[in-house]
């Protein structure tokens, strides 16, 4: 197998990668369903989180699991169970649109999530392990790049599919309601025909999706990294990133139709949200660059600290920012804002990915295993954030991930005073 920073092409890598992208496309998929299902079912920005929750609910109860899996079965037919369930997701979704259900609708992003958190644990260290390892920030923040690819087409597709007709072109009745939900069946089952497609891809390249000395750790507990302090913290500054990112671009569509912000439809809102995930795509590839020369811990002490300013603007819509560019101008720089934030939050997940796996003392698969968990910030974070919404409105619900880049500036600069794999277990 050729090494990724040898400069020869590596197909292992490249083949994992393919992965990111995938998991990314799913992902943002679901922002376009929150205004949707909030519409069609009469929903409070609250209630209509619960398909944000309900998909990042699923890394909290299966990503442990996820780590026995791994370690029992190897890289490569984890892989494949994981793209499985993730096309028997899709599949349900059109079951949920025809009984008109919502509470149906939230299980099949259960499912679908499910199947994503398997992969993640699984792709996220194989990406980090297919090369040398000084190389480790860069070969994953590259194949987030890819990850971010996906959330950036995602919304444009999803928008042109949801977020047009239907309910979203007159009064909400019987019929426009009925028309918005086959629009929803419409998009998942075109993603469960591709992730069909990406399953036979898989098996096709199976012999590419392994590491030497990959079963090394196979009778270890999936609940070792639960002994390390550093582990922990990772797995914390991964719950409040998940769970920023998920809260902003699930109230961008609702917060950038307000007439007071950008004044757009809630379609042209859609196409915005994804300049959001294109920041985070943009920022990857350049900072999978940066991080060849650049401390990772200092570049995300750098992005932490942007974000949290960005958010700052937004909470000020009404206030500091109207002062200084003037009531005209004060809604479209906070909608300006909240977008940006989307590039600072780049390297962020890669970066604390692979910072506590080079400083945890514990077996890969299962710190692996309890990074993926934390993602269920993506569940929590956006329904406080929602909460937040109802009762003190859009803008000021930005407090929210303000203060969880606060955290990730702490994890940041004590990143600097770690050095990799000398932690003892706590005790």
């Amino acid at each position: 197998m050729s090494d990724s920073n040898d400069g020869r092409f590596n197909p292992s890598f490249a083949t994992v990668t393919t992965l990111f992208f995938m998991w990314g496309f799913v992902t943002a998929s679901i922002d376009p369903l929150v205004p949707s299902v909030r519409a069609v079912f009469s929903l409070s920005y609250a209630e209509s989180m619960l398909t944000e929750f309900a998909f990042f609910l699923a890394y909290g109860v299966v990503s442990i699991p996820s780590a026995l899996v791994l370690e029992k079965m190897g890289y490569a037919r984890t892989i494949l169970i994981s793209l499985v369930a993730m096309t028997a997701g899709c599949l349900l979704m059109p079951v949920a649109t025809h009984a008109s259900a919502y509470w149906l609708v939230l299980i099949a992003l259960f499912v679908i999530a499910a199947g994503i958190a398997l992969l993640q644990v699984a792709a996220n260290p194989l990406a980090a392990q297919l090369g040398r390892p000084e190389g480790s920030h860069f070969r994953l923040t590259l194949s987030q790049t890819f990850n971010s690819l996906g959330t950036v087409i995602a919304p444009i597709i999803g928008s042109y599919l949801i977020l047009r007709g239907g309910v979203f072109a007159g009064a909400a009745n019987a019929v426009s309601r009925g028309a918005t939900l086959r629009n929803v069946d419409t998009q998942f089952f075109i993603i469960a025909v591709v992730m069909l497609l990406l399953v036979l891809l898989m098996w096709r390249l199976r012999r590419l999706l392994h590491v030497p000395h990959e079963m090394d750790d196979a009778k270890a507990s999936p609940f070792a990294a639960f002994a390390s302090r550093w582990a922990l913290f990772g797995g914390l500054a991964i719950f409040l990133y998940v769970g920023s990112e998920v809260s902003i671009g699930s109230i961008m569509i609702n917060f950038l139709h307000q007439p007071a912000i950008m004044n757009v439809s809630y379609a042209e809102a859609g196409q915005l949200l994804s300049l959001y995930w294109g920041g985070a795509m943009v920022g990857r590839a350049l900072g999978s660059v940066v991080l060849i020369r650049v401390p990772a811990n200092r570049v995300l002490a750098a992005s932490a600290v942007v974000a949290l300013l960005l958010c700052l603007v937004v909470t000020q819509e009404g206030g500091l920012v109207m002062l200084t560019f003037g009531s005209g101008n004060a809604g479209r720089i906070a909608g300006i804002a909240a977008i940006a934030v989307g590039f600072f939050n780049s390297i962020m997940f890669p970066t604390i990915f692979s910072l506590t796996l080079e400083r945890a003392n514990a077996p890969t698969a299962s710190t692996s295993g309890l990074l993926c968990t934390s993602i269920v910030g993506g569940a929590i974070l956006p329904v406080i954030t929602g909460y937040a919404a109802d009762h003190i409105g859009l803008a000021s619900a930005f407090f929210v991930p303000l203060m969880s880049y606060a955290c990730i500036l702490f994890f940041a600069l004590a990143g600097a005073h770690r050095s990799a794999v000398v932690e003892a277990p706590a005790i």
